[in-house]
């Protein structure tokens, strides 16, 4: 009796949790759970920008798998749990890096194939992390080794041309004898960039001055705009050969190439190896000094130089790909800043849970139903 006396009388002593102890306990759970799913198994983005209009919209949410090609290991250790480089709503910084931690990737379900839809870590944004930089979201177009290059708007990777995107977008002159109803016209047929445009278009013909519309939309709906009786014309708006566009990686004048005319290149793989020719230098360069991990790279007058040492061949340490935006002429993509590293990949894009019209209309209007829980292809 005396035994059991005492079981009853320490169990009575032992104090419940408070309320506030037990919310702390809670929050700490989800957040630790939360933490974990989004690291391990998949992680909720949403679309900014129109870069891969019409196949994701912006305001589309999507669902991001991490388990396709393989979950990264952390980097940045030091950061505040489901935050991005800052801490919400501020522009105080949610990390510190000092200390940083070998990159490995779990095995993956398959590697990055040609046509995925990626999201990936912005190469060229330095200042942060690997891990850190801003999330970017593009289709997958050359792979490692690959000869990659675009004639007259039509991408080619080792000879053979490339399938588009189903609902890629180009930008259209649409010729009008008079200013149009643009909600009715443009807004109610899915097109979301235009802008009014006006000059001398075709300047093979003199004193053809034409008024009308720059849009970005699709082939499918720039032939449905000719069927408007105020619409004169829709032409494809493309660059020729002879233009060179300044702005397109590898910002050199070895290259004479446009967004619409580019290459060939050559996508750098594992274990392949370059000679360091000017043009290489131009084209691999940048890569060799702000991806490879080596240390004091220097880049001067067509000679790399590592650890002071001018070097006349080198061999990659990693994949590389070449991204584009479906939005192909309204895309700040691997045209313009490069080359994507493999361990800047962060997943794939598997499909849309949630998708919010940006304009303005009635509330229960903001929700585009049509695309709730769209698979990503």
């Amino acid at each position: 009796m005396a035994f059991n006396k005492g079981l009853t009388s320490a169990s009575s002593s032992k104090s419940k949790k408070s309320g506030v102890r037990e919310w702390f306990d809670s929050i700490l759970f989800a957040v630790i759970a939360a933490t974990l799913i989004r690291w391990l198994f998949f992680e909720a983005f949403t679309i900014p920008t129109p870069s891969m209009e019409n196949s994701l919209l912006v305001g589309d949410f999507l669902f991001v798998s991490k388990l396709h090609y393989g979950t990264r290991t952390p980097k940045t250790p030091l950061q505040v749990p489901l935050t991005h480089q800052t801490i919400w709503g501020t522009n105080i910084p949610s990390y510190t890096d000092a200390i940083q931690l070998p990159q490995f990737r779990l095995p993956g379900f398959s590697d990055v194939k040609r046509g995925d839809v990626v999201v990936f870590n912005y190469p060229p944004e330095l200042q942060h992390p690997v891990d850190l930089k801003t999330n970017y979201i593009k289709r997958c177009m050359g792979l490692p080794g690959d000869k990659l290059e675009v004639r007259d708007l039509q991408v080619f990777a080792n000879g053979t041309a490339v399938e588009n995107p189903s609902r890629m977008e180009n930008e259209y002159f649409v010729a009008t004898t008079t200013s149009v109803n643009e909600a009715k016209v443009f807004k109610d047929n899915g097109i979301s960039e235009f802008n009014t445009y006006q000059e001398t278009f075709n300047d093979t013909i003199p004193g053809n001055d034409q008024s009308g519309y720059l849009v970005y939309t699709t082939v499918e709906l720039a032939a449905k705009l000719k069927q408007y009786d105020f619409v004169k014309d829709v032409t494809l708006v493309k660059a020729s050969k002879d233009i060179s566009e300044p702005m397109l990686y590898p910002n050199s004048q070895l290259f004479k190439w446009n967004r619409d005319n580019y290459g060939p290149i050559t996508i750098p793989a594992k274990g392949m190896t370059v000679q360091l020719t000017p043009e290489n230098v131009a084209l691999y360069g940048p890569v060799i000094k702000n991806y490879e991990g080596k240390d004091a790279v220097e880049i001067d007058n067509n000679t790399v130089k590592v650890a002071g040492k001018a070097i006349t061949s080198y061999t990659f340490d990693q994949d590389y790909y070449f991204m584009m935006g479906d939005n192909r002429h309204n895309s700040a993509d691997s045209r313009y800043w490069g080359f994507v590293p493999k361990d800047h990949i962060v997943g794939k894009a598997v499909f849309v849970w949630m998708s919010i019209d940006p304009a303005p209309t009635s509330f229960f209007g903001k929700i585009r139903w049509s695309r709730l829980f769209r698979i990503i292809n």
